[in-house]
């Protein structure tokens, strides 16, 4: 067993307009890289700066989250635009399906940093409400190691989309 300092770790950061962070992938870096096992553990250090949010609001099939405030205040949207303030010790879980849904966003001047936890469980989909959309993971949980091209399928997926599963094929 050794131990990992965010210290001799590096930021990820993402930037999509109001959607701006840096993530530090603490589980990862103790596993060396090597994926999370199947019900393995994940987790993140997040920076969310004043003004900005963390991913889109979303809900996950497979995997529950957890979050852990470290520092600044911000707030956190759940199930039905109901939100609820966030301080430095507050803890806040994110089951599976709708009533896990969320969002963190820092309303704030100050830095907003916190902890994710998660399960790794690989296939995972992730519902974006907002945007009416699916993500599919599989190959890779979402949050793991895997980039795009290393998992079997990924992917993003309007939720109205439907494909006729029995339409005929032409064999000719």
């Amino acid at each position: 067993m050794e131990s990992t300092s965010v210290d001799d770790l590096e930021w990820t950061e993402v930037d999509h307009g109001t959607t701006r962070f840096r993530r530090m992938r603490l589980a990862s870096a103790a596993r060396d890289g090597a994926p999370a096992p199947d019900d393995g553990v994940g987790a993140s250090l997040y920076e969310l700066p004043g003004g900005a949010r963390a991913w889109p609001y979303h809900y996950h099939a497979g995997n529950e989250e957890a979050l852990y405030v470290l520092d600044g205040t911000g707030l956190v949207r759940g199930p039905a635009d109901e939100t609820e303030r966030l301080a430095p010790g507050d803890f806040v879980l994110f089951p599976t399906g709708p009533e896990g849904a969320h969002r963190v966003v820092n309303d704030g001047d100050e830095t907003l940093r916190y902890l994710v936890v998660s399960t790794m469980r690989d296939p995972d989909v992730t519902t974006y409400p907002d945007a009416e959309a699916v993500g599919v993971f599989a190959g890779s949980p979402p949050g793991g190691d895997g980039s795009a091209r290393d998992r079997d399928t990924t992917g993003f997926y309007p939720r109205a989309e439907r494909v006729e599963f029995w339409r005929e094929v032409d064999d000719a």
